[in-house]
């Protein structure tokens, strides 16, 4: 099982150097390659793979990843975020989209993912929402090149799973960045929590504490 799990990563990565490869190209012949792109052994600003430049790293992106990260770290549980009120939490159940309206019930619902091993999915879709809100066309092509570094990345240990076809359409998006880059990635993983992790966390103990804390009345002073 390991060797063929390791086998199929590498067919993977060796798909994804090829599609770099040709974004580069294409890059090349319209005369918009990447300043970083010269001598470059792949396609280095989307971290399609593993080369002695990627290493390379300036203190300036180093502070905007951190920054970039904090941002997007949207409070993670619900002790510390807002704390839904009982007639928000009780909403929840009714649709999938009432969670991730509710800053307080992504927090809750972020919480789960985490014991589930899956927050990376919560994490992407955030960033996502906040790439859509960005206009600046430098701070766009910044966000979105840390975002496929962080969440499309097959060498991120925070890669989301997606299909051949939405990755396909992140390649050709990536030769004009916009903030709309990723919009097939991020409908398919709200759909991919919307129906596999949704009903595990409306069904789990954390949801129905959370309930129970709601609904007992407030110490006396």
């Amino acid at each position: 099982m390991g060797s063929e799990r390791l086998e199929m990563r590498k067919r993977q990565m060796q798909v994804h150097q090829e599609a770099a490869a040709s974004v580069l190209q294409a890059r090349h012949r319209m005369g918009n390659t990447p300043t970083n792109a010269s001598n470059a052994c792949c396609f280095c600003w989307c971290c399609c793979c593993s080369c002695s430049c990627l290493t390379v790293r300036s203190e300036d992106e180093t502070i905007q990843r951190s920054t970039f990260e904090h941002r997007t770290e949207e409070t993670t549980n619900c002790e510390e975020s807002l704390k839904p009120t009982l007639d928000d939490a009780r909403s929840w159940p009714m649709s999938f989209e009432k969670v991730m309206k509710s800053a307080a019930g992504r927090g809750c619902f972020r919480q789960f993912l985490r014991t589930e091993f899956s927050e990376e999915n919560m994490m992407f879709w955030l960033a996502c929402e906040e790439l859509k809100k960005e206009t600046n066309k430098t701070v766009v092509e910044e966000k979105v090149r840390q975002i496929y570094e962080d969440f499309i990345s097959i060498l991120s240990p925070k890669e989301v799973s997606l299909d051949s076809r939405v990755r396909e359409v992140i390649n050709r998006n990536m030769l004009e960045p916009t903030s709309h880059t990723f919009d097939d990635a991020q409908q398919q993983i709200y759909t991919l929590m919307q129906r596999d992790s949704y009903p595990r966390f409306i069904n789990s103990s954390e949801y129905a504490d959370l309930l129970k804390s709601l609904e007992e009345p407030p110490p006396e002073p």
